[in-house]
C-alpha cells in the first residue's frame, strides 16, 4: 500500500472546504471562497498564509516576477481556490508551477463552482 502524504491535513483541508460549498454553494467569485476558508482556517486554528509569494530563482539570481499561492496550509500544502466548472489542465499546470517554486511536495486544487465541491491532490 503506497504511503499518503499529508494524509490528515489533505482530510481536514478538503473538510473545510466542502463545509464551505455546503453553506455558499455555486456561483461566487473565487475571492468569496477564499474568504469563506480563511474564516473556517481560522476557526479552527489552522496555520496558513494567504496569497502568498514565492519568488524564483534563476541560478544565482532572485528574478522580479514571482508566483502567488492562495494558501499555504501547515507551512508544507498549497491550495488553490477555483470557482470553475470543472479542474481544467491550466489549474494543474499551475499548481505544478507553485509547488516547484516552493519545493512543497503537495497542492491541493478546490472548485466550488460546480453543483458538487471537487478537489484534485496534486503530488510532486
Amino acid at each position: 500500500m503506497q504511503n499518503i502524504i499529508f494524509k490528515e491535513e489533505s482530510y481536514q483541508i478538503v473538510g473545510l472546504c466542502l463545509e464551505v460549498h455546503k453553506n455558499l454553494r455555486m456561483g461566487f467569485g473565487e475571492i468569496i471562497y477564499k474568504d469563506a476558508l480563511e474564516l473556517e482556517l481560522n476557526s479552527y486554528g489552522i496555520p496558513y498564509l494567504r496569497e502568498h509569494k514565492f519568488q524564483i530563482k534563476y541560478k544565482d539570481t532572485t528574478l522580479k516576477h514571482y508566483y502567488t499561492a492562495d494558501f499555504v496550509i501547515f507551512r508544507s500544502i498549497i491550495l488553490e481556490a477555483k470557482s470553475s466548472p470543472l479542474i481544467i489542465p491550466e489549474f494543474i499546470n499551475q499548481t505544478i508551477h507553485y509547488l516547484n517554486a516552493s519545493g512543497f511536495k503537495l497542492g491541493i486544487i478546490a472548485n466550488f463552482g460546480g453543483r458538487s465541491f471537487t478537489s484534485k491532490r496534486i503530488v510532486m
